[in-house]
């Protein structure tokens, strides 16, 4: 696809100097080290360009000083898209199977590895008094599984990858005394927040706050060689409640973003809460982490449905409006993205056949003078995308690892 690596070619030029980038990747905007806003993003562009032969390794390297050159926090709020971890994750993709930045990458996984530690604790300890969990205790962006995606692909035979993995499968295991909910559930809105029109919360199915991103990570878990029966037996559970609520249209399967307390009393939920096909919440990356789910488990007909689910986002104008925007998370990247991965995972040819109208709309979208430059909403995601598309392959160490897609 020529169009698509000659797109990413431009967009790569208007990233490659930090001094001529818009504001939205200063401190005004986001930290240095976030993967999802700040430089750190940026530099994985760079990095990947670079490591593919289409990109300067000089450019990566200004763009890994800005995001390290401040303080790396450690604290509480790191995760996989801010602080120590993501920029460990930004490194272990630049080092790859090299020896490249091995001090540095140690003394990260250090802290990441601590980090992971306390954590886990935390965690642990709720389970043990028979709590919910809030969402940043397991989500991909700040919480668990984040923290799981990067231990897989970092080191899978580590302490630390057996240890977060085990945790996951814990949290699907049911809570004393609260058996009508799925133990993920959470008390509080998707915001993270309480809120009343969500009295008893909800349980959310998507792969940035959600239940989804576990499943995929759990999943990849199991095809690499790195599973356990604990794991596949979590896997089935978090299937089992998927499948509860899997929904059927005119155009084919799809999957809430999250449902409330009053919807899961009903069992019912409305047509008018499908959500939009995005990686956040809908099919981008509830499809492809049932996909991995069905691998995984040897059951082709849910490989067959989360194939079916995808395809019918991709051939349905209506569904494609929702997604006008450039980006990994809401946009129209984060839907090419997926199908391209699913479609190259098992060689769907309907799929594949589809990929060249995204493109297109995707090149279409970025024609505004309004575009932020960060990698989960902006250019940097957009053209890390129309990368992967153009040049057709995406070598381990996977740089959409941080979206639980590989």
């Amino acid at each position: 696809m020529s169009k698509a690596l000659a797109a990413a070619d431009d967009l790569a030029a208007e990233l490659a100097d930090p001094r001529t980038v818009g504001p939205e990747t200063g401190p005004g905007r986001a930290w240095p080290q976030s993967l999802a806003g700040g430089a750190a993003g940026i530099a994985l562009l760079h990095v990947v360009r670079a490591r593919t032969g289409h990109g300067d390794w000089n450019a990566a390297r200004i763009w890994l000083s800005r995001a390290a050159s401040d303080d790396l926090t450690a604290a509480p709020n790191a995760g996989l898209y801010l602080g120590a971890p993501a920029l460990a994750f930004v490194l272990h993709t630049a080092a790859g199977s090299t020896g490249r930045y091995r001090n540095a990458l140690e003394r990260l996984d250090d802290a990441t590895i601590s980090i992971t530690r306390r954590r886990l604790a935390e965690a642990h300890a709720r389970i043990d008094r028979g709590e919910r969990p809030v969402m940043k205790e397991f989500d991909l962006i700040r919480g668990l599984t984040g923290f799981a995606a990067y231990h897989l692909a970092r080191h899978p035979d580590h302490e630390i990858t057996a240890d977060v993995l085990a945790y996951l499968a814990r949290l699907t295991e049911p809570l004393p005394d609260r058996p009508a909910l799925p133990p993920w559930w959470t008390d509080v809105s998707p915001d993270g927040e309480p809120a009343p029109e969500l009295p008893g919360g909800h349980g959310n199915f998507g792969m940035a706050h959600g239940i989804g991103a576990a499943l995929s990570v759990m999943s990849l878990a199991l095809l690499h060689g790195s599973g356990t029966p604990e794991l596949a037996e979590a896997v089935g559970r978090i299937c089992a409640w998927t499948d509860q609520w899997r929904q059927y249209g005119p155009t084919g399967p799809w999957w809430p973003g999250f449902i409330s307390a009053e919807q899961a009393i009903r069992g019912h939920v409305e047509a008018g809460l499908r959500p939009r096909p995005s990686w956040c919440y809908g099919v981008s990356g509830t499809a492809r982490a049932q996909q991995l789910a069905g691998l995984a488990m040897g059951e082709p007909a849910r490989v067959r449905d989360a194939e079916k689910a995808m395809l019918a986002a991709l051939r349905d104008p209506a569904q494609l409006d929702q997604v006008s925007g450039i980006g990994l998370c809401h946009g129209t990247a984060g839907l090419l993205h997926a199908a391209w991965r699913m479609a190259d995972q098992t060689g769907n040819p309907a799929i594949t056949a589809e990929l060249p109208q995204i493109v297109h709309r995707l090149t279409a979208a970025l024609d505004r003078p309004d575009r932020d430059s960060e990698l989960l909403d902006g250019t940097a995601g957009a053209a890390l995308v129309l990368h992967t598309v153009g040049t057709g392959t995406a070598s381990a160490p996977y740089w959409d690892t941080f979206l639980a897609l590989a």
